[in-house]
């Protein structure tokens, strides 16, 4: 790793990046962490709550920084956020800062899924986002993430608020599957992405090595425990995410369950050069629970 090496991240009270500023932090990497919301410091770490990445309160600090994550992103819009704000309008004000600034490489994490066929406005704007990102002349690695899991992501927290009321419900037939990657993988790729030159230029799947059904899924983090599985019709659940707004799923939320997504991991593992953990081993251990 380069000396004294110093990284902005950006969305940084999210999940993914408390994990990675601890891990950054732990391997002597200074942080210039910037986000909406408050959050807790971590070692060598500088922080700035900005409602709109207002310039003028961060630029002065970002000079000399080797590298940014961009890490804002939704998945489900309002009336106050949505798609072309926060992942293109935005992203677009976060490549000005890194050319101002001469940041030289940026890692942002897209969406499994995501391309140039996308007729979904998720898809839409985060593809639209990595094009920026591609044109830029920037040094990139742009990652496209299956569900990242770990004791307290969305989704983990989501299946523990449905084993507490006593039932996890499930859209449709569950048949689906997903590629979850576990969120200590996730922090050891994305520090070999800052540090090493393989990842130059690069779009990646961000998956893990076992594609694994919905309903396989829950089935196994709620072993050993009293929970009751229930299926619900499509047509409900999806009326529920239009009709209201508190519906734990969003419309595109669950078109991104449902999609079926497979990413390519055996070039995330040849780049990476990682050991990459068994999500269906911590599953029935218990660890995510």
């Amino acid at each position: 790793m380069e000396k004294d090496m110093q990284v902005v991240i950006t969305g940084a009270s999210g999940f993914i990046a408390k994990n990675i500023r601890k891990y950054l932090s732990a391997n002597d990497v200074k942080l210039i962490s910037i986000s909406r919301h408050d959050f807790k410091k971590v070692k060598n770490e500088t922080k700035f709550i900005t409602k709109n990445y207002d310039e003028k309160v961060i630029f002065s600090k970002l000079k000399n920084s080797d590298a940014l994550i961009h890490l804002v992103g939704i998945g489900k819009q309002t009336i106050d956020n949505d798609y072309n704000q926060i992942h293109i309008e935005l992203t677009k004000k976060i490549i000005n800062l890194c050319k101002k600034s001469k940041i030289k490489k940026i890692i942002y994490l897209s969406g499994l899924g995501v391309s140039q066929n996308a007729s979904l406005g998720y898809f839409i704007s985060k593809y639209k986002a990595e094009k920026l990102i591609i044109d830029s002349k920037l040094n990139y690695t742009i990652f496209r993430p299956s569900y990242i899991v770990g004791k307290d992501d969305y989704f983990t927290k989501y299946l523990k608020k449905q084993i507490k009321a006593g039932q996890i419900q499930i859209p449709g037939s569950g048949n689906y599957s997903i590629q979850p990657i576990y969120i200590d993988d996730v922090t050891k790729i994305i520090f070999n992405a800052l540090t090493q030159n393989n990842f130059s230029k690069m779009i990646l799947d961000l998956v893990g090595s076992e594609s694994i059904t919905f309903q396989k899924y829950v089935k196994e983090f709620s072993r050993g425990t009293s929970t009751q599985i229930k299926k619900i019709n499509l047509e409900t659940v999806y009326h529920e995410a239009i009709s209201k707004p508190d519906c734990e799923f969003g419309v595109d939320d669950l078109n991104l369950l449902i999609g079926d997504f497979n990413g390519d991991y055996k070039k995330l593992k040849d780049i990476s050069k990682i050991k990459f953990s068994s999500i269906l081993k911590l599953l029935k251990t218990g660890s995510l629970l």
